[in-house]
């Protein structure tokens, strides 16, 4: 007679089902137990973390079951999560990433569009970090993937919207104009100086 592991199945349910956790119904029912039976497999799982010096517990929050960190290993998970080589963004991550915030939703090909590179090594990377999402697909042929930020990207740059990010110059050719011009007197002063 095969025993089973039902305090094992349980933890590997929750590790799978991650921040979103699970509901006693939903154990009882991948479990195909009673909720009774799944309450009792998840008391003792709750205990069993509990009596450990392991850097995880499962607790029960808002009527779900979740893996969590421990409250005292706290300050090392701060190290790790603002440690530099986690938090840094490459210039093409960033440059990315700008051109989809102002201009999202918006395809991979309109990015690259935009930068006169490809960017597919930055979208993964901005995906891995959470930073910006699928919002759709485009209409027309190949319904290429729609990209926009996401909730993390707010939090991450410190914006409660996406309204609040600083507005884009009206127009940028003035600007190199103005810049060309001080160039230009520039050299004539020089060349001035020089004869």
């Amino acid at each position: 007679m095969e025993i089973i592991n039902w305090k094992g199945i349980a933890e590997s349910l929750l590790f799978a089902a991650g921040d979103e956790g699970l509901s006693l119904k939903q154990i009882a029912h991948v479990l195909e137990v009673e909720e009774l039976q799944a309450r009792e497999i998840m008391d003792s799982l709750i205990e069993d973390y509990g009596n450990s010096s392991r850097g995880i517990m499962v607790v029960e929050l808002a009527g779900t079951f979740q893996l969590v960190t421990k409250k005292e290993f706290s300050s090392y998970l701060k190290k790790l999560v603002e440690s530099p080589s986690s938090a840094s963004l490459s210039q093409a991550a960033l440059e990315t990433l700008a051109v989809i915030a102002y201009r999202q939703p918006i395809t991979r090909t309109e990015i690259e569009e935009i930068r006169g590179v490809k960017t597919e090594r930055p979208l993964q990377t901005l995906s891995a970090k959470a930073l910006i999402k699928e919002v759709g697909r485009a209409e027309g042929t190949g319904r290429a993937y729609l990209y926009g930020t996401t909730k993390e990207f707010l939090d991450y740059f410190g914006l409660k919207s996406i309204e609040e990010l600083p507005p884009l110059p009206d127009k940028i050719s003035e600007e190199e104009d103005s810049f060309q011009e001080e160039a230009d007197l520039f050299f004539e002063k020089f060349q001035e100086l020089d004869s």
